[in-house]
């Protein structure tokens, strides 16, 4: 029998990938050759956003004029190599506890995988590649901030995965992420559910004022939420 749910579209660091902060510190650090200081506790909640959008909202703090797109793609720039430096040189990127389980599950169900991200492609493919996740079918698709017009929460990345997998129906539709722009891309989408999890960059009661459909704490709990659709 196929499930009313025909893609579920998951967010990458945070939500299936393990991060152990490496981000916030590269963004720190790319910051800092430019004269920027900026604390972890600032950094943390724009982790979901296309990382130049979430380099202009740091700087708009700082500086009382606006800053050019140039400049912050300088930024990007340095940021971009740390990344690509850091994930490359990784001798283990991991998945997030029960991250493949539940993708083993969906495909047992003929549901399609999708994967979304803030990061640009060329960081994006190198932690996919590292996986090998698209190499052994595990996801169908995955798709960066880089490749749409504009990242989350605009629906964009959602949109074009349903274009990619045949969806044409967003209530068939589930997005799970770790911010506050993964439940808004959910919402904006049209998705069925917009479900935050706790494995990342936000607390539950951080994710509770923007109303996702559910909080959850483990991937696991995917499948009870599925298994009553």
């Amino acid at each position: 029998m196929k499930h009313p749910i025909e893609l579920v579209v998951f967010d990458i660091a945070g939500t299936t990938v393990q991060d152990n902060g490496e981000i916030a510190r590269a963004f720190q650090t790319a910051l800092k050759a430019y004269g920027y200081t900026v604390p972890v506790e600032k950094i943390n909640p724009l982790m979901g956003y296309k990382k130049t959008d979430a380099i202009k909202k740091i700087l708009d703090e700082f500086e009382n004029e606006p800053v050019s797109v140039a400049y912050i793609n300088d930024i990007h720039q340095n940021f971009l190599k740390l990344m690509v430096d850091h994930y490359s040189s990784a001798t283990e990127i991991k998945p997030l506890p029960h991250a493949e389980d539940v993708f083993a599950y969906l495909k047992n169900k003929n549901i399609k995988i999708g994967l979304d991200t803030g990061f640009p492609k060329e960081i994006t493919d190198v932690i996919i590649d590292k996986l090998g996740w698209l190499q052994r079918a595990i996801v169908d698709h995955v798709i960066s901030s880089s490749e749409v017009p504009a990242g989350r929460p605009f629906p964009y990345m959602i949109e074009a995965l349903m274009l990619q997998t045949g969806v044409k129906d967003a209530n068939k539709v589930i997005k799970v992420g770790d911010t506050e722009v993964d439940v808004f891309e959910g919402k904006n989408a049209g998705c069925l559910y917009s479900i935050a999890i706790t494995t990342g960059a936000f607390t539950k009661e951080e994710l509770m004022p923007y109303e996702p459909s559910f909080i959850i704490d483990d991937l696991q709990e995917l499948i009870a939420i599925l298994d009553t659709i």
